[in-house]
């Protein structure tokens, strides 16, 4: 895929907030991320390109996934839960396998991964990317193959796989198929409010702001200087999109630093890491009356959490509810102290936001986990 982040499982300072926001303070770019830097060179034709992806996207979701589980540091905390239960559930299954098949071509530990591995195509979903995977051109997978082993060492079958036995690929798919089945797809519900909550905000600074507002959202995660977006990295490196435009992709399990392809030529995406509550809401029902939420918050700070279904600064609350901003104001910080809600600067505006925790409060529970198949 593409240069990998080295720094994905590092694990970060204290929390701050409620909320664990990937990336740190900034002051500028160079000063502070030492100069190593990807510069993403937009045209106006790219810019008018800049696309956010619709939901997880289940191969990168797969892939960095198995970085949480098989890195060889102590993992994050807030990944802690999923990764006993991914652990016991692979264990269950058997699935050492097909884990080590992947872990092996895109290693937690290494800088590169080859970018067959992430096709396009999975925007459309697991199957339309391992259909995909099957049709990578043989050039592209020794060409890729060639460069993963010239970084990190690789299983005698994985040389085959660059050779263009058609099997392997056929067993590539099938690891694929069955890590996402096995600990991806059951926390599914969970990853999509997650990152439904960041594609919410970057949505609603577009439709305020433009794209420019969008790209400068980032801070301090990357550097938005038109014409060229400033990204930490573990090489410094220019790309140019050529007026292919990026599909943004907000992700789960991506921790500290995005990531883009290796390959300019490819049409380019960016996945970045997205804010996670400390820990995901637990599984169980609550009742969904109003009158409930009322009794429980208050009438006030009830309306205010349903308000916050939607996006909104806090003058725009206030006037939703004919409330004043400071009351306003006092309510989101209440419902953000106990992780209800989430506020977050892009530019001069303030947005607030639920966070998975009190979308669940304000619907009573969670939506069934899809069964695996």
């Amino acid at each position: 895929m593409a240069v990998r982040a080295l720094e994905f499982v590092s694990v970060m300072g204290s929390l701050r907030h409620s909320y664990t926001r990937a990336g740190e303070r900034v002051s500028s770019v160079t000063a502070t991320w030492g100069g190593e830097v990807l510069r993403i060179h937009f045209t106006e034709g790219d810019l008018a390109r800049v696309r956010l992806a619709r939901e997880p996207d289940p191969v990168w979701e797969t892939l960095l996934s198995l970085h949480q589980l098989t890195a060889p540091r102590r993992g994050l905390p807030v990944f802690a839960s999923w990764r006993r239960s991914a652990r016991a559930r692979l264990a269950e299954d058997r699935l050492a396998g097909p884990v080590r098949m992947l872990s092996a071509l895109a290693p937690a530990s290494a800088g590169y991964w080859p970018d067959f591995l992430t096709p396009g195509a999975s925007a459309d979903g697991l199957e339309a990317a391992l259909e995909a995977l099957h049709a990578t051109p043989q050039v592209q997978v020794r060409r890729e193959m060639d460069r993963l082993a010239d970084t990190h060492p690789l299983p005698r079958w994985a040389h085959t796989l660059a050779r263009g036995e058609r099997d392997r690929m056929d067993e590539v798919a099938t690891a694929f198929r069955l890590v996402h089945r096995t600990i991806v797809r059951p926390e599914w519900t969970g990853m999509a409010r997650t990152t439904e909550a960041d594609r919410a905000l970057r949505a609603r600074v577009l439709s305020d702001s433009g794209v420019h507002g969008l790209l400068d959202s980032f801070r301090p995660l990357m550097d938005w200087r038109p014409p060229v977006l400033h990204v930490r990295y573990p090489e410094d490196r220019d790309l140019h999109l050529g007026g292919q435009g990026v599909r943004l992709i907000p992700s789960h399990f991506c921790w500290n630093t995005p990531i883009a392809l290796a390959d300019p030529a490819l049409p380019q995406v960016l996945a970045y890491p997205v804010a996670h509550p400390p820990t995901w809401a637990p599984a169980v029902t609550r009742d969904r009356r109003a009158e409930a939420l009322a009794t429980l918050l208050g009438r006030t700070r009830a309306r205010v959490l349903a308000a916050l279904d939607t996006t909104a600064t806090t003058g725009e609350l206030a006037q939703r509810l004919h409330i004043s901003a400071p009351s306003a104001s006092e309510h989101v910080a209440a419902l953000r102290g106990v992780n209800l809600a989430h506020s977050q600067r892009a530019g001069t505006q303030v947005i607030h936001s639920l966070t998975p925790l009190g979308t669940a409060l304000l619907r009573g529970e969670l939506p069934p986990r899809q069964t695996a198949v």
